[in-house]
């Protein structure tokens, strides 16, 4: 896989069927390594590692309700209370974040009311606060620290 602009990560990996998979430790199991699944576990690495976020409040591939509609987040990270804090949407290394791609993902986001949104391809990382007040979202200069966006316990 291709190197990406984070850290070097180990990782688990193995064959089946003439396919390579890497370990997700969040879901404790062998996924296919797809680009987009190899952005995914470095950027959680990048989190866990890095930024400390806890690995027991992120959850990967996890469903939530908008509207009545089930909406796939490629990963969520939770508050101390269980509420979702942010979400992460991937892209493979290939695939350019333009700002429309960002405002794709930003618009059900906001439905969702989550107060932080993570986009990454692996090469270049978006990370915004989301106030709901003013109904802004604002870029950030880096992925913040856990401790700086939630209450600890």
């Amino acid at each position: 896989m291709l190197p990406l602009n984070l850290p070097l990560y180990s990782f688990r990996f193995k064959e089946k069927d003439g396919k390579r998979l890497v370990f997700d430790r969040l879901r404790k199991k062998y996924v296919m390594l797809t680009p987009e699944e190899w952005v995914r576990q470095n950027v959680i690495e990048f989190l866990v590692n890095e930024k400390g976020f806890p690995a027991a409040r992120i959850g990967n591939e996890i469903s939530l309700r908008q509207n009545g509609l089930i909406r796939r987040c490629d990963s969520v990270v939770y508050d101390t209370f269980g509420m979702p804090l942010l979400i992460a949407e991937y892209k493979a290394p290939a695939v350019e974040i333009t700002q429309s791609v960002f405002d794709q993902i930003a618009r059900y986001v906001w439905e969702l009311k989550v107060e932080y949104l993570l986009v990454s391809n692996g090469m270049k990382h978006f990370c915004c606060h989301l106030d709901y007040e003013s109904m802004q979202m604002s870029y950030l200069r880096e992925i913040p620290v856990y401790k700086d966006i939630c209450c600890i316990d």
